[in-house]
């Protein structure tokens, strides 16, 4: 029996290979396109646009640079990045990743490998700064939750935590075109690029 496909066609052409994905069939345009149309909070989210996950990294790698002023771009590019596998595998709310088990994380961890080791990051951050950026996602997630996904602030505070007002001082969160979040998050992420060679 034929095994079933494992693999998606991107924009680019490259056909990426869910189960063992390499680096070289990773492009950033293909990235920044796919979190630029994936919606966050399962598209439950007030406006007229869903907030993408490409939207959420670059806040994400905001909010982690005020945490970590003097982080690396290299950091700041791990930030970015944090959930770039979910351009091909979507973005699932925690309840259902709960559900599915162990087979959603693992093929999260195989797809972040190959995106980090694509764009010259360790294929696993180190655990002082995953923990930094979860943080920052945290953080993030406070603020989303209160301010496109309906939470009462006591509610985001008893799921994210209440984040210090320096950290958010300044930031809201504006809905866009999946087009004008795409090209920042390409911009943003070759601008890091830049830094780092």
């Amino acid at each position: 029996m034929k095994p079933p496909r494992a693999w998606q066609r991107m924009l680019s052409g490259r056909r990426l290979d869910l189960l063992d994905p390499t680096p070289m069939d990773v492009e950033i345009e293909d990235i920044a396109h796919g979190l630029a149309f994936v919606a966050r909070w399962n598209g439950q989210t007030y406006g007229d646009y869903a907030y993408s996950v490409a939207e959420h990294s670059l806040l994400v790698e905001t909010l982690f640079g005020r945490l970590v002023p003097s982080a690396t771009p290299a950091q700041r590019l791990t930030a970015l990045l944090h959930d770039a596998p979910e351009y091909v595998i979507g973005d699932m709310i925690s309840p259902v990743k709960s559900a599915v088990g162990p087979g959603y994380e693992e093929l999260d961890k195989r797809l972040s490998a190959a995106i980090h080791i694509r764009f010259g990051l360790p294929a696993v951050p180190p655990p002082a700064l995953k923990r930094q950026v979860k943080k920052a996602d945290r953080i993030s997630a406070w603020m989303e939750a209160t301010q496109i996904a309906g939470f009462a602030e006591a509610e985001a505070t008893r799921f994210f935590g209440r984040p210090a007002p320096d950290l958010i001082e300044g930031l809201a969160i504006h809905l866009r075109p999946p087009v004008e979040v795409r090209a920042e998050f390409t911009a943003r992420h070759a601008d890091l690029l830049e830094q780092i060679r």
